[in-house]
């Protein structure tokens, strides 16, 4: 059976040489006789699997040393309350809203502390970012929470410097991390879930700056509590040590790519191609302002009434799925992660130009 271009939002499609060689040492992982999701997490094997994932990441994204890198589990969801319960210390917290998942960090955040909204583009219908003179930061903000990639609305943020250079900045990297080269120096804490760009569902990524721990109260429970997972390797209870043996697998494909340097050029074609194919249509429309589309998931509508699930049914059959939009915005959605190869992208847009000639 062929692969089918697989477009889903997450848990999303993997490369495939991965996929072959997680298959081929399922049984028994270099000779030990073992699958890894059978192997203890405290044994010398996994050990090293999980040492080698954090080397090859720290390698990819050029993480300081003075950043501790874990592995963790609940999701990115999971973060938007940990994130607070960890940083705020009886402080308050700046947050800009440009789509559905920072709303939804904002709104978790105020449930266990004082977030204060410094901004947001929902009267646009999150179809832009906010400029300079929209952001209102507080001056003693524990820290300042952005979502650089929004999934669902398709809004990215290429260029943090509107942001300010003083600030704490804690990031939601979920649906674009590792798509291109990022300066961790610039952010106290950047989070996302695996399923999108790093690996299987089950695995929470998260990047923070030494000087941010410790700073939780004595009664936070420990499984929440990021100085007690940094002090325990992100092993204080079992890890999802599956997923994240198949992380490491991506992240040394990322690197046989040539990098986040090499990749992001590929995204950008990617992107490219399914961008001006919309923009040069009669049926389709994208409603993000250019200047902050998304590399990495791209809604679109159907101008025609009436046509949304003809298109899906149409797409399926040419082997395309997981093409429908999220219930919030409706219409079609195309998530183009880094595992999307080019020629998925042309036969998304070859299918589109045909759909449109036939109605």
């Amino acid at each position: 059976m062929e692969r089918l271009h697989n477009f889903s939002a997450g848990p999303a499609m993997l490369p495939q040489s991965v996929l072959e060689q997680a298959r081929d040492e399922l049984l028994n992982w270099h000779g030990c006789g073992m699958s890894v999701m059978e192997m203890t997490h405290r044994g010398k094997d996994f050990f090293g699997i999980i040492n080698q994932a954090e080397a090859d990441l720290r390698e990819l994204l050029n993480v300081p040393a003075n950043y501790r890198v874990l592995f963790l589990q609940g999701g990115a969801t999971l973060q938007f309350a940990q994130i607070p319960l960890n940083l705020l210390a009886g402080r308050s917290a700046d947050y800009i809203v440009t789509g559905a998942w920072s709303k939804k960090a904002f709104k978790e955040a105020g449930k266990v502390g004082n977030a204060r909204l410094a901004a947001t583009t929902e009267s646009s219908n999150f179809t832009r970012l906010p400029g300079a003179e929209e952001i209102s930061l507080s001056n003693d903000a524990a820290y300042l929470h952005v979502c650089t990639n929004e999934t669902v609305h398709g809004v990215e943020m290429h260029d943090i410097a509107t942001l300010g250079a003083s600030v704490t900045l804690v990031a939601d990297m979920s649906s674009h991390i590792l798509s291109r080269p990022v300066d961790v120096s610039k952010y106290g804490l950047i989070y996302g879930g695996a399923q999108k760009n790093i690996g299987p569902a089950g695995l929470t990524l998260v990047i923070v700056r030494e000087d941010l721990l410790g700073k939780a109260p004595a009664n936070l429970p420990t499984m929440l509590d990021y100085t007690v997972q940094a002090e325990n390797g992100s092993m204080f209870n079992t890890p999802p040590t599956y997923s994240i043996y198949v992380a490491g697998l991506v992240f040394q494909w990322l690197k046989k790519q040539g990098g986040l340097a090499a990749i992001e050029q590929a995204n950008i074609a990617k992107a490219k191609l399914l961008y001006e194919a919309i923009d040069a249509s009669n049926l389709y429309h994208n409603p993000v302002e250019p200047s902050c589309r998304s590399r990495m998931n791209v809604p679109f509508t159907l101008k025609k009434d009436g046509l949304d699930e003809a298109f899906i049914v149409a797409a399926k059959q040419q082997g395309i799925v997981s093409i429908k939009g999220h219930k919030m915005v409706g219409g079609m959605r195309a998530s183009i992660y880094n595992a999307m190869p080019l020629e998925g992208v042309q036969a998304l847009v070859s299918f589109m130009q045909d759909f449109e000639a036939k109605n």
